[in-house]
């Protein structure tokens, strides 16, 4: 029996969520491989990097711009705080949960930065840097949209 080359879904499929579903997975792999010469993981990075920006935020609001459920994000944000990146306060109600970077985790992002521009020079060799820019737009409006 001959073996059957295998051609990733994505060329194959019509449905859009699998896709972007794929391709955000293949993205994810590269910017992790990187990111882990820190430690962390994209999704982490990527929350370090919003505080960083951002200063505290509730877990209600850093959930919305990751475009994240509240719970996913209360618990991607435990092991930032176990490593004492974060910490999380209660907020002016009982109920508000904020996350605030810690000196450790301004260190930790800002190692990391280098590792996320080589991850995205990385992607933008091999996509191509006017490709990427135009990419991340139409994405823009996906999120917007939905």
């Amino acid at each position: 029996m001959q073996k059957r080359k295998c051609t990733p879904a994505a060329a194959l499929t019509r449905c859009n969520c699998l896709a972007l579903r794929q391709a955000a997975r293949q993205v994810t792999q590269l910017y992790d491989r990187y990111l882990a010469q820190d430690g962390l993981r994209t999704s982490q990075y990527s929350i370090l990097a919003i505080l960083s920006r951002l200063g505290p935020l509730s877990i209600n609001e850093l959930a919305t711009l990751m475009v994240m459920d509240r719970t996913t994000t209360g618990r991607a944000v435990r092991p930032l705080a176990r490593d004492r990146f974060v910490t999380i306060k209660a907020g002016s109600d009982g109920r508000t949960r904020v996350v605030q970077l810690t000196s450790a985790g301004e260190q930790c992002v800002s190692a990391a930065s280098v590792h996320w521009r080589e991850a995205q020079k990385q992607f933008e060799s091999a996509y191509g840097v006017m490709e990427a820019g135009r990419l991340r737009s139409v994405l823009a409006a996906v999120v917007a949209a939905a």
